[in-house]
């Protein structure tokens, strides 16, 4: 375990540092502090990063910029680790928000971590976690998936596996097949399951709504300006499967004692389940042959 130092930078230590996705006003202070003063600097992209250090008045020491990219990361991981090891400073960075969350960093953070060495974050944009808390559904329970798969049938199976997953669950997704992915997503998933698109997040054409799957795929195709950009998709969860069953089985013990439409109010209350289709399922299971009211 370490604690992150009073001021300054620690030697040895790998810093994580997130970088804006769009808006550069999203760099904070703390992340420029940081790049300005470590021995040198992990880039996905190493011309990327050089216009953000630029834009900041960011200067580096020669060979202070190294790539670190899913072609190389394995290999150049060591090499860097060892560095760390002479009391050097590193900062991992990707092309776009927080390094590791469908970019590259893994090996390297892992191989610090094994080497002992201490790893900070220095924390800040995340397209996923953006999308998530605009998207207007669930937050306390959520799944990051990272890109879809390239190919239809693939894309299928990963719905597929929402099918009964009760978390939000966020998926990244490309301009040239987020139409075919709204049609998997409304085959698979059904036409109501309630999702976001959030595209171009921090950026001058940000956009975002959340509607029925269908409905929101006819709303993307609306407009040919809403099919650019970056994406990511935020999926309502599926209904909980088992606060289902404890909502029936509540309601059965209320049903041999009460009419259905009060062990329907008494179930949703000691539940939480919605009361309409607890009382449609009362009347089913009362075998009635005509609605109760509902002003008991």
């Amino acid at each position: 375990m370490t604690l992150q130092p009073e001021g300054g930078l620690e030697a040895g230590a790998l810093y994580v540092v997130a970088t804006p996705i769009g808006n550069l006003g999203d760099l904070s202070p703390r992340a420029q502090a940081i790049l300005s003063a470590v021995s040198r600097i992990a880039a996905e992209d190493t011309r990327n990063t050089s216009g953000l250090l630029a834009h900041f008045g960011i200067r580096t020491p020669p060979g202070g910029l190294v790539a670190l990219h899913d072609h190389n990361e394995s290999k150049v991981a060591d090499a860097l680790i060892a560095e760390l090891a002479t009391g050097s400073t590193l900062a991992l960075v990707s092309d776009a928000g927080t390094p590791l969350i469908s970019d590259p960093g893994y090996a390297l953070v892992r191989a610090a971590r094994t080497a002992g060495r201490p790893v900070y974050t220095v924390p800040g944009p995340c397209a996923a976690i953006a999308a998530l808390s605009i998207s207007g559904l669930a937050t306390d329970r959520f799944v990051f998936a990272g890109f879809l798969p390239a190919k239809s049938a693939a894309r299928r199976a990963a719905f597929e596996q929402l099918k009964d997953e009760p978390r939000t669950a966020i998926w990244y997704e490309s301009t040239h097949r987020i139409e075919d992915s709204l049609d998997d997503l409304v085959a698979v998933l059904g036409p109501a399951r309630r999702v976001c698109i959030a595209r171009e997040l921090t950026k001058r054409f940000e956009q975002s709504i959340t509607l029925p799957a269908a409905e929101l795929r006819d709303w993307q195709r609306e407009d040919p300006n809403r099919g650019r950009g970056e994406f990511v998709l935020v999926i309502e969860g599926a209904a909980d499967v088992a606060d289902d069953r404890e909502a029936e089985r509540v309601l059965r013990l209320l049903l041999a004692e009460l009419p259905a439409s009060r062990a329907a109010r008494l179930a949703a209350e000691i539940t939480g389940a919605a009361k309409k289709p607890l009382y449609q399922l009362a009347l089913k299971l009362a075998g009635d042959a005509a609605p109760e009211s509902e002003s008991e």
